[in-house]
């Protein structure tokens, strides 16, 4: 028996027992109403996602085919009309996450206005954003079957069993819109214990997985700006143990950490690390600084000094008394912080690089599997990058190598559209639609995502809208480039009363008051319109 007869019957019971005073109590209407609010908290949803993420890891490790994916989001209705889409298309949101963006709630949710992605947004913003795009997934699962709920009506009043038979069905075996949410906390947001305090509330938001980076929290600049620092490892590693605390205390067992490393392209570091002898964690870290040997002799005022194999060595200070890494050691300071983070309590790794490489991603990998043959990364598939120049000045490099003459190319333009119909970006766009396929089969990445996709999309629609509804276009730009997409492509907020719960909201006004409701989606409801 399925879970809504199952209510259907409980409900029964309930209402049996407790006599006349429910006689306005329809068992049914409540078994749709428990189908319709499946998960009570986020709690609920941390500890179901969660499971998915595992599951989802397993089977990558079983097979490298069966990679995840996700698209970032800033605003509940985003991501509510994404896992619509995918459900539509695809036909099942397995594999399909929703990414949580820092870069994007400082930009588009601060009450400071827009901010540059260096953690100045309030913290809170984060887990009130995750709330929120729960609240709008699980308002799909309502809508989604409240529209079955009528359908059902519609074919019992009919008599057509077949059809009743085939909507429960679809009620029985119904697919939440809800999905796990990979959260971005920054750099913790301050010390451990703010991290720990932070990472709770997103988890009670509904958060299953938490990416935090190895960037100083004061200093925190985005992945792909200048300017980056990173703290030592053992600071890193106690940030890791705040949120690892945070799940278990929550009793999200197996809630998965992201380790992330911006260590590739960051050049300092605010700290040299403590070291008690020769080859540890802090004397490995140290060991990358740009340092020159003295003696005693040249030591200055207020120098600081390493003594590391019976040398002093000097570490080049700079005037913002930040500490510089050697030109060079980026991936070799990538590969040991992934191993570290791996080897003390994260689950995933989070390189962030400063091109789309298969190959590079592929060699820091290989070398981290070489400690930890299970490595997996998350990979930012970042529109930071220029996909068309990087893939097109990839594949020149390439025929350059199998000796094909490039003479009518110029691989510093190659971003120009007369080269649209060559050969050369033929390949290049053939690369970038299987670059996620290949970097899964090759990279180790488990999970490619786009963090902030719909700030680009939604400042493009907007354009091609202002572009002619403000010209001579007029109301034809709405009509022609908005609506009649909708109607033609099925686009579910095209009946946008419907979108918002007004239906919903008519089944439970007949449910409270029967047929004294006072309905609004009769004869007269314009949304009638859109068949």
């Amino acid at each position: 028996m399925s879970a809504y007869q199952n209510d259907i019957k409980t409900v029964a019971a309930l209402k049996e027992q407790a006599g006349n005073s429910w006689s306005a109590i329809n068992p049914e209407s409540v078994a749709r109403m428990r189908a319709q609010n499946r998960f009570k908290t986020g709690l609920d949803i941390a500890k179901y996602t969660a499971a998915i993420m595992r599951k989802d890891m397993a089977e990558y490790d079983a097979d490298s085919s069966l990679y995840t994916q996700s698209l970032g989001c800033w605003h509940g209705f985003i991501g509510q009309q994404k896992l619509i889409s995918i459900k539509k298309h695809l036909k099942t949101t397995n594999k399909r996450y929703l990414y949580l963006s820092g870069w994007m709630v400082a930009a588009l949710r601060s009450d400071f206005g827009p901010l540059p992605d260096q953690s100045m947004h309030e913290k809170t913003a984060v887990s009130g954003l995750i709330e929120e795009l729960y609240t709008f997934l699980r308002q799909a699962d309502a809508r989604e079957l409240d529209l079955l709920f009528t359908a059902l009506d519609a074919a019992r009043a009919a008599d057509d069993q077949a059809k009743a038979s085939e909507i429960q069905s679809q009620i029985d075996n119904f697919e939440t819109h809800v999905v796990p949410i990979i959260a971005d906390i920054d750099a913790g947001f301050g010390n451990p214990e703010a991290t720990y305090l932070l990472a709770k509330k997103m988890i009670e938001a509904g958060a299953c997985c938490i990416q935090i980076e190895n960037q100083v929290s004061d200093e925190k600049q985005c992945g792909h700006q200048d300017g980056k620092v990173t703290v030592p490892h053992a600071d890193f590693l106690a940030k890791i143990n705040a949120v690892r605390y945070a799940f278990l205390e929550l009793g999200v067992d197996d809630g998965v950490i992201v380790a992330r490393t911006d260590s590739l392209g960051a050049g300092l570091t605010k700290q040299i690390a403590v070291t008690n002898q020769p080859g540890d964690l802090g004397d490995l870290y140290n060991s990358f600084l740009d340092c020159e040997e003295i003696s005693e002799a040249q030591l200055g005022n207020g120098d600081v000094v390493i003594k590391r194999e019976g040398k002093l060595l000097r570490p080049k200070r700079l005037p913002s008394n930040l500490f510089q890494f050697r030109k060079g050691t980026g991936e070799d300071r990538c590969v040991l912080d992934c191993i570290t983070s791996l080897q003390n309590g994260a689950d995933l790794l989070w390189i962030e690089t400063e091109k789309p490489h298969v190959g590079q991603i592929k060699a820091m990998v290989d070398r981290i599997r070489e400690v930890v043959p299970n490595a997996k990364l998350v990979y930012n598939n970042s529109p930071s990058f220029n996909w068309t120049l990087n893939f097109r000045q990839q594949v020149f490099d390439a025929f350059v190598a199998e000796g094909k003459d490039m003479s009518t190319y110029d691989r510093a333009k190659l971003m120009s559209v007369e080269y649209d119909e060559t050969e050369l970006a033929q390949v290049a766009d053939e690369k970038i639609r299987t670059f996620q396929r290949d970097g899964s089969a090759h990279a180790g990445i488990f999970h490619h995502l786009i963090t902030l996709p719909t700030y680009h999309t939604a400042a493009l629609s907007t354009d091609n809208l202002a572009k002619g509804y403000f010209a001579d276009e007029g109301m034809l730009a709405y009509v022609k480039g908005v609506q009649r997409q909708e109607l033609r492509q099925g686009i579910a907020c095209v009946k946008h009363q419907n979108m918002a719960g007004s239906d919903i909201g008519d089944n439970h006004k007949e449910y409270f008051a029967g047929e004294a409701a006072l309905k609004a989606s009769g004869k007269d409801n314009t949304m009638n319109q859109f068949h």
